[in-house]
């Protein structure tokens, strides 16, 4: 039986009892004949308080006229972001990983609330991805998510920057290696425009798993923002939407146990950022697929780095488009046995025929074949230990030190760690700890970006590790491990560490530790008190009484009746 268009929608607008509804539709300038199409809910994240989705106002204008040549009714409507690199190092950032359930939670909202026939996600920066994904498999109406793309490079003294060099110079900067006048010269460049932070950092490697996993249309989110191809990028867009609608293809269609394997893949084989481990295990979560931690470990292993991007790498995300795109990638997994072919995708092709579409630029350095990759294991890497039961991750490039024993510097919270970086009271061999940062504790699970860029600045990032029970940014670098479970504020095992502890990572052995005995451990615990939440009410307090262990994605959970 074919599948009708207008499935959800006619309740809102069909019937003489529905005359209320379509007097106020009316009001807004639709008209009968547009009432009478399906409906298409254009999700728009634009917000004017970053590049990374400030574009997003004119792609979905591109979008909408895309719905309308292919006879559908678009309605836009926005919802908010959070910028990781505005915030990052203040209280503002405990907002962003919180900002994931807002979008979905509303997104979802007016999908309901309005009764979209099918939905277009557009999404920028970090948490609008998996946030308006989590949103469209809830919906599960016929969708399509778009990335807004990369920021262009900016150019410093001859050489391609983005927003991570300006984090490490930042540490250049205390250690008297760069002056105040080079420092805001790098400022003043390093972010030329729209678009979202230009490294395989969270942005890009969840634009990344989107076209892997198959919610967007392969090779459209690496157009980067400002190329002019992404005006016909979105267009095109608007036009599949109806194309996904008139074939009933939704969500929970697409996604399946072996779809999420591709997409941790992709992570794996690009040198994507950890916070692919939250986002990832949170989607599988709404999608109902088993998926735990150690499936990124496992994947990890045995996928070869065949991109070389940066922070770990040497390109960034607009070479990947320079160089043919998402699908050159995935051609190159798909060539080395990597990739479960038949996985469907948006566009009703499986993810092995449109990978062998791929049209490469001859001559780019970009991606390898994955009979000769950058490194011949992947770069998601899950330690567990006495410190990590449930788990830590770390971002392994292939430059870090596999083994590192030290001294543990133990602070509570991100910026007290800053202040001694800053200091230069942090020395080589040290093991630097920042706790009570967790999903509950910060509350929000801040990224330590600037702790990080600082010490990498310092000189101090190949010979100082640094643990957390909160997170980084896709463009850390470094023997730096986060997402330690269970966090301080829950009793985890790292609110026991103590000023100089000796500390081990062993990431052969996938092992996190500190030289302590379970009694030892044990002992410090029983005079261990829970602190008080920081925000009793409000959106951090209900946040930091509903979410999860970082373990399972930091995901908010309900208790039913």
């Amino acid at each position: 039986m074919p599948f009708n268009p207008k499935h959800w929608s006619h309740l809102i607008t069909n019937g003489p009892s529905r005359a209320g509804a379509r007097a106020m539709l009316k009001a807004v300038g639709y008209t009968d004949e547009d009432l009478a199409k399906p409906i298409v809910g254009i999700a728009n994240t634009w917000i004017e308080t970053m590049p990374c989705n400030l574009h997003l106002r004119q792609l979905a204008a591109k979008v909408k006229e895309g719905v309308r040549a292919a006879g559908g009714t678009p309605m836009e409507f926005n919802t908010i972001s959070i910028s990781d690199g505005v915030t990052m190092g203040t209280e503002g950032m405990k907002a962003s990983l919180v900002s994931r359930e807002l979008v979905a939670d509303s997104i979802e909202l007016v999908g309901r609330g309005h009764m979209f026939d099918a939905i277009v996600a557009l999404v920028g920066c970090d948490k609008t991805i998996p946030g308006g994904a989590m949103a469209l498999i809830r919906l599960n109406v016929p969708s399509v998510l778009l990335y807004g793309g990369s920021i262009a490079t900016g150019n410093f003294k001859g050489r391609e920057v983005t927003i991570g060099d300006v984090y490490e110079a930042i540490g250049a900067h205390v250690a008297g290696l760069m002056s105040d006048e080079e420092l805001k010269e790098l400022e003043n460049v390093a972010c030329p425009g729209a678009g979202a932070c230009g490294g395989q950092f969270t942005a890009n490697t969840m634009s990344t798993v989107m076209e892997f996993i198959g919610l967007s249309p392969m090779g459209f989110n690496s157009v980067p923002a400002t190329d002019p191809q992404k005006q016909d990028v979105a267009y095109r867009t608007g036009q599949l939407v109806m194309d996904v609608l008139r074939r009933g293809q939704r969500p929970k269609d697409i996604l399946t146990r072996k779809s999420f394997e591709n997409a941790i893949t992709s992570v794996a084989a690009t040198g994507g950022s950890t916070n692919s481990v939250l986002h990832l295990l949170a989607m599988a979560r709404e999608a109902g697929i088993p998926l735990s931690i150690d499936d990124f470990d496992a994947i990890s292993r045995k996928t070869p780095i065949v991109a070389s991007l940066k922070p770990g790498g040497e390109y960034m995300a607009v070479h990947v488009h320079q160089a043919g795109g998402i699908p050159v990638i995935a051609r190159s997994l798909l060539e080395g046995g990597f990739l479960h072919e038949q996985e469907i995708t948006v566009t009703g092709r499986t993810i092995g025929e449109e990978a062998r579409q791929a049209k490469e630029t001859p001559g780019q350095k970009v991606v390898r074949p994955a009979s000769n990759p950058f490194k011949s294991a992947g770069g998601l890497v899950i330690l567990k230990g006495n410190i990590a039961p449930e788990g830590s991750v770390v971002k392994i490039a292939g430059h870090e030190k596999p083994y590192h024993r030290g001294p543990a510097r133990v602070f509570d919270c991100e910026e007290d760690a800053m202040k001694a970086v800053t200091r230069k009271s942090i020395k080589p061999g040290d093991v630097v700890v920042i706790r009570y940062e967790g999903p509950r504790g910060g509350p929000g699970m801040r990224e330590m970006l600037g702790v990080t860029g600082a010490l990498v600045g310092e000189g101090l990032g190949e010979s100082v590790a640094l643990l957390t029970d909160g997170r980084f940014s896709g463009a850390t670098r470094g023997l730096m491990v986060g997402h330690v479970a269970p966090e301080a504020a829950l009793g985890g095992p790292i609110a026991a560490l103590r000023d100089g502890d000796t500390v081990v990572f062993d990431v052969h052995a996938r092992k996190l530790d500190v030289e302590l005995t379970a009694d030892e451990i044990t002992a410090r615990m029983k005079h261990w008190t829970a602190p008080l939440p920081r925000y009793p009410n409000g959106v951090f307090g209900k946040y930091a009484r509903l979410v999860s262990s970082a373990a399972e994605g930091a995901v908010l959970k309900v208790d039913w009746f």
